[in-house]
């Protein structure tokens, strides 16, 4: 199903999907991150009873953390191999990741002078992966490893972006179809030294693959973001600015301990700021997985109530 199709709860012509797939969606919603937590072994060799604790947690939030007995083990295996686990083998090996596909997210002053805001300390503001690819290679999942956090800071929020479509559709319906104009958001091409690194990018916020599962397209950034200049979409666009700028019961807030990590189906997410303590030798290093693919067994018809 598309995002233009007539059925399915991520349809506006079908109410009656909608309705028994939200009431399904917040029955025991989980209030607090503690609840996102499994404690696992080694993610490389994850247990039958720990991968299905993991991938019960994506079917109801789209996310879990997992907490390993790995500390600060530097091995970049760790996410690639946690990721098969759960079907994720499409890396989206993007021009500033590692020549593995994997990336080492740590400050590196070439970059975040360039205006890469991952590879420094500073905040990162709500937007969902690869909000500057283009439909045909959406982000679907990622999985995040702590090698080490910062002396100060680096707290990640998480948003599942069903909860959002849910706060929006509940709001106004009309929000949910401005946001899934194929139009509604346009992200510049990126161009450095006059060359084009990467194309313009034109596409929706909200849209449906074709297996019906939801997909969210966001950055909270102003910088090179042009939306869609009609009326409904602007209104939409402050809703969801003015949603995420409060302190939702829905959001988690987690700062991941060495060899703690992330998977998720690109939820929304942010960062706050970090200071690193060189003097100690104490610098955030967390490795990032980025993948075409959706978590495996976590779709509209594997969802837990």
């Amino acid at each position: 199903m598309q995002s233009g199709s007539a059925s399915g709860p991520f349809s506006l012509q079908d109410e009656a999907a909608y309705r028994r797939w939200r009431e399904k969606k917040l029955h025991s919603y989980p209030e607090k991150a503690e609840w996102l937590i499994v404690e696992v072994n080694d993610p490389r060799a994850l247990t039958h009873a720990e991968a299905e604790a993991i991938r019960q947690r994506c079917r109801k939030t789209n996310m879990a953390i997992y907490a390993s007995r790995l500390g600060g083990l530097e091995d970049k295996a760790i996410p690639r191999q946690l990721g098969e686990r759960f079907g994720l083998q499409h890396l989206d090996s993007n021009m500033l990741a590692d020549d593995d596909g994997v990336t080492s997210l740590q400050v590196v002053p070439g970059k975040s002078q360039r205006g890469y805001i991952p590879y420094s300390n500073r905040r990162l503001l709500w937007h969902t992966d690869g909000y500057y690819n283009s439909p045909e290679s959406f982000i679907r999942a990622f999985v995040l490893h702590c090698v080490s956090p910062a002396a100060e800071g680096g707290e990640n929020s998480l948003l599942d972006h069903e909860i959002v479509y849910i706060l929006m559709r509940d709001a106004n319906p009309e929000y949910v179809r401005a946001l899934m104009a194929p139009d509604a958001m346009t992200i510049p091409a990126n161009t450095e030294s006059g060359e084009e690194t990467r194309a313009a990018s034109i596409g929706p916020v909200f849209s449906a693959d074709a297996a019906g599962n939801l997909h969210m397209r966001y950055t909270a950034r102003t910088r090179s973001i042009v939306w869609k200049q009609d009326a409904m979409t602007l209104e939409a666009v402050r809703f969801l600015e003015t949603l995420l700028a409060g302190d939702s019961p829905y959001m988690f807030h987690h700062r991941l301990a060495p060899g703690q990590g992330l998977i998720c189906n690109n939820v929304l997410h942010n960062r706050t700021a970090f200071m690193d303590d060189v003097d100690k030798g104490i610098a955030r290093l967390v490795y990032r997985a980025r993948y075409y693919d959706r978590i495996r067994g976590t779709g509209l018809n594997d969802t837990d109530g």
